[in-house]
């Protein structure tokens, strides 16, 4: 593997790397300031939220309309998301079944507890929930799909920063500490802790970093697919869970979640389009009760669980270094 591609398995650090294109990267990040298809922003606001000048803000918004992924709306002012952004992210998501199986395991947990129960990718300084479910009765917690949380204030965001190795972590503290300084050494002088916490226990707990009335809990599973960490995560009310309930009540609701996911996220590869072994088209799968197809063809054998070279990230279950 050459040193570029070797680069490229290292996901995180963008302001490090001299081969990057900086138009390129400031252009995604204008897209990220737009977290819903409904939100209007004018350049100002772009500015203040990704910190880039107006005037680069300008040229940038401009080329991204022209591409169609921004819309102006001269009434407004404004920006929003625009149709090739929206084709580009459904052709992305188009017949994933494993979301819908997913969102199913989601609200299996959700139904039991009175919280937020989140399935999260990385990106960034972010965790952007692909999949959630919450309890009817849940009060104060309010992430949906498409939400963004921050690595260094949420459970999620230190279970991920804690299943990373050394050196890839190290290079996620630096390039947040560019940007929000706080949030650096927040996630900097706790990630020992964490790391021992899921080396012990295999899942993460913090309390209050992302509101004083919000716990969570969160364990990080391997995704070939995305060649990083993905995150299933469960955020209670502070006043009825207290770190204490959530080691004794949650947490084994939770392990036994992740154990139901990873095996979908490791056959993720295929698309779980095609859940039967070749040659064997004619047998019927035998699987247990309540369990469909597409779960049976994914409850296979995990590859083995050693140090990604390629990445410099530990497998879910091995002690980080």
């Amino acid at each position: 593997m050459g040193r570029r591609s070797e680069r490229l398995c290292r996901q995180g650090d963008v302001a490090g790397d001299g081969d990057v294109i900086q138009v390129v990267s400031r252009a995604f990040d204008v897209l990220r300031c737009f977290e819903g298809h409904d939100v209007r922003l004018g350049n100002l606001e772009i500015s203040n939220r990704c910190g880039l000048p107006r005037s680069t803000v300008s040229r940038l918004t401009h080329t991204l309309t022209r591409m169609g992924q921004l819309v102006y709306l001269p009434r407004d002012q404004k920006y929003r998301i625009g149709p090739s952004a929206v084709a580009m992210s459904t052709s992305m998501t188009r017949g994933l079944q494993l979301r819908n199986l997913i969102r199913s395991r989601l609200q299996e947990v959700a139904d039991q507890i009175p919280g937020t129960i989140g399935f999260l990718i990385p990106d960034r300084f972010h965790l952007v929930y692909l999949e959630f479910a919450r309890a009817a009765h849940a009060l104060g917690l309010h992430s949906t799909t498409g939400s963004r949380i921050s690595i260094s204030r949420t459970a999620a965001g230190h279970a991920y920063a804690a299943s990373l190795d050394d050196n890839v972590a190290a290079a996620l503290v630096a390039e947040i500490q560019r940007e929000a300084p706080a949030d650096a050494a927040l996630l900097s002088e706790r990630i020992e802790a964490d790391r021992a916490m899921l080396r012990e226990r295999g899942y993460v707990v913090s309390c209050g970093l992302f509101s004083p009335h919000i716990n969570g809990i969160a364990v990080p599973i391997w995704s070939p697919q995305y060649q990083t960490y993905v995150m299933v995560t469960i955020g209670v009310l502070a006043a009825m869970y207290d770190e204490q309930r959530l080691h004794d009540e949650v947490a084994p609701m939770l392990l036994k979640l992740a154990g139901t996911i990873e095996p979908l996220v490791q056959n993720a590869d295929g698309g779980l389009v095609a859940v039967r072994p070749a040659g064997n088209n004619n047998k019927k799968t035998i699987r247990p009760e309540g369990m469909n197809e597409l779960e049976a063809g994914a409850r296979r054998a995990g590859p083995a669980r050693e140090l990604r070279a390629a990445d410099g990230r530990h497998r879910q279950g091995q002690a980080p270094a």
